[in-house]
Order: structure tokens, then sequence, then C-alpha cells
């Protein structure tokens, strides 16, 4: 829970560097393909969390419109990193120009429910997360390189001398 802007700003520009480093992984030959029809692609998984930074917003009262709703998962990484970059940044903008702590504990009704704001800025970081950790998982049934992001991946631990825990 956040009871301060501040501490969500600095998790946020973190998790944000965190998910930018898994997109820049990630080949544009794999924004279609789908390693099963009940998992999301990669594309779709990168576009999705790239969507709720406005969406989720959007119906918080900080962005006007949600600027990326209705909009086809472009054609490559690069595009849905820059459209990611840039509504990162004005979403930790607006947080800070909009809200104040005091503000944190006052509900919006999302999704029809009334949510505190505090709520809102964990769920947007949890989302993220849990997306994130998905594309992970499709990552490795692509053999992609997993790069580390809590801790060494697999592939890194070779960097450090050490064999990789199973």
């Amino acid at each position: 829970m956040y009871r301060k802007i501040e501490d969500f700003i600095t998790d946020w520009k973190a998790e944000s560097e965190n998910t930018l480093k898994i997109f820049s992984a990630i080949g544009d030959q794999y924004i279609s393909t789908k390693v099963s029809d009940n998992v999301r692609g990669l594309g779709r998984l990168a576009w999705h969390i790239t969507q709720t930074v406005t969406e989720m917003p959007a119906k918080a009262g900080l962005f006007e419109k949600d600027a990326l709703e209705n909009i086809d998962i472009p054609a490559s990484f690069a595009e849905i990193m820059n459209n990611y970059k840039k509504y990162s940044a004005e979403l930790a903008n607006l947080v800070e120009e909009k809200w104040t702590d005091e503000m944190l504990a006052e509900t919006v009704n999302m999704y029809g429910q009334d949510w505190q704001r505090h709520k809102i800025l964990s769920a947007l970081i949890n989302h993220e997360i849990h997306h994130r950790g998905q594309m992970t998982i499709v990552m490795r049934l692509h053999d992609i390189k997993v790069p580390g992001i809590y801790g060494p991946s697999k592939e890194e631990w070779a960097q450090f001398g050490m064999e990789a825990q199973e």
C-alpha cells in the first residue's frame, strides 16, 4: 500500500525499467507467435501491459482519455517500447502533478467498485509484474534468453562463474 506518492514513483520507475528490459529481449518475429491457443503471445502480453498504463489511469482520472484504447498490437517491439516509455513517463508525471499523499486514501470508481487511490497504484505495479512473469515463461518456451530482473537469470549465472540454480 502506498502512503506517499514518492514511494510509488520510485517503484514505478524501477519496474518500468524491468519491463523495458524484458521487452527489449524479444525480437519482432515473436509479435504474433503463440505457443498455445491457451496462452497469450508475447506481442499481445507486451501490448496489454502497455495499454494498461493508459487504461487504468484514465479510469482513475489521471489521463483525460485512454490514448491506446482499441489500438491494434504494433508490428514491432520498438513501437511497443516507444509507447510504453512515453505513457509510463507521462503517468509518473501525472501522479506527481494531480495527486497528493493525502489523496491516496480517497476512493475512485474503478470497474464498478470503489478503490482507494493507493490501491490503483499498487494494482498498476502488480498487474505489470504479473504479466511480465507470464512473458518470461513464454520467452523460455520460445528459447529466448530471459534477462535477470530481481536477480540473475539462468543465462546470467555463468557470467558470475557459477552454475545456474535449478
